[in-house]
């Protein structure tokens, strides 16, 4: 028996001990790295399922909202060419490509180095080639640099804002308190610099600013002054968040215990904002798009906050009142109660439309 166990715990090599992998701990476990079954999906198919079905997006992964809706908008067709300007996981790619076939193409693009190729490889798997979709690393304020390539223009584009699963999953991209990790929030780890090394160089009222303007936090003052006297030693999710909680004493009592959560949530919204200055690539996107669309081409976006919603609304507004939009969406769209049931992280989405003119 001593004999066989030794077998089985070394390498190839005599005597070089065998790595194991992390032992999947109990239904739930809780730590990203040990949620091997949801992160491996081929392997484990019934175990994702589980999850899904549960209501929850399997680590790692990411579920893409209104599919259906972002297809009747879009109306991709054979030969088009189409540009997704936030891959992402691929879920929305994946649909658009499918229907542009045969002889069109989509564009994909990302910022976020670690997820687009992580993309790219799901959907060469797929068997989508080169021909049918390009894959590019760019930030989708600079989507002019695609047009000579793809032919001058897009028949559709479609944008979904905000953070992804993935990185929201990952604690060592920093995007979630729920887990101990960097306080980083990038969206690309390799440039720029991470919230904790913002926040030492903000003042009181500029970090006040930040998280009034971009998430409209009722606690901005108090939070504020909590992380200014505090900003040396933050340089974790969880050290953050206890932070907050520790500052509205008067509101993390009782009932109240979810109001000091939003606040979290909506720190780390504003930190995430400021870092990656996403405000700033939003306007210069929606100043693009109207030139970087056919005639007749259609654009949808999905927005998750007001922030990035009220610049969409105003953005194609305007369009429709200069002439550069035929018509836009008067209507905000949702996702439906089942999708919100199905997939939680899909409540505050918003889906807004305009179609190019002619």
């Amino acid at each position: 028996m001593q004999d066989v166990a030794s077998k089985e715990n070394t390498g190839g090599e005599e005597g070089s001990p065998k790595k194991r992998r992390i032992r999947y701990k109990g239904t739930h476990p809780r730590r990203f790295e040990e949620k091997y079954k949801e992160l491996n999906r081929e392997k484990y198919p019934h175990d994702v399922e589980k999850v899904i079905l549960s209501g929850k997006t399997p680590a790692g992964s990411h579920r893409p909202i209104c599919v259906q809706e972002i297809l009747e908008i879009l109306e991709p067709k054979s030969g088009q060419v189409g540009l997704d300007a936030t891959l992402g996981y691929g879920g929305h790619a994946k649909e658009l490509v499918k229907r542009v076939l045969p002889g069109g193409r989509l564009w994909a693009i990302d910022v976020d180095p670690i997820e687009i190729a992580r993309a790219e490889k799901r959907l060469r798997e797929m068997g989508f080639s080169e021909k049918e979709l390009v894959v590019r690393r760019l930030n989708f304020a600079g989507i002019p640099k695609l047009l000579a390539d793809a032919g001058g223009g897009f028949d559709f584009i479609l944008a979904d804002l905000g953070v992804s699963s993935m990185q929201l999953d990952d604690p060592s991209r920093g995007f979630s308190f729920k887990v101990e990790g960097p306080l980083d929030l990038r969206l690309n780890p390799t440039r720029g610099q991470p919230a904790s090394v913002l926040i030492r160089t903000l003042s009181e009222s500029e970090l006040e600013k930040i998280l009034w303007v971009h998430s409209d936090e009722p606690h901005a003052r108090e939070i504020a002054k909590a992380i200014h006297r505090k900003r040396d030693s933050l340089f974790t999710t969880t050290a953050l968040a206890d932070l907050i909680r520790d500052a509205l004493p008067g509101v993390s009592r009782g009932d109240f215990e979810e109001d000091v959560s939003r606040s979290i949530r909506r720190t780390f919204q504003a930190l995430r904002i400021s870092v990656n200055d996403e405000f700033s690539a939003l306007d210069q996107f929606l100043r693009n798009l109207p030139f970087c669309l056919k005639a007749n081409g259609r654009v949808a976006m999905l927005t998750f906050h007001s922030g990035e919603d009220d610049r969409v609304v105003r953005s194609f507004t305007e369009g429709v009142e200069g002439g550069i939009f035929s018509e836009m969406g008067k209507e905000s769209i949702r996702p439906s109660s089942q999708e919100k049931y199905d997939n939680p992280r899909s409540k505050s989405a918003i889906l807004r439309w305009a179609k190019r003119a002619g």
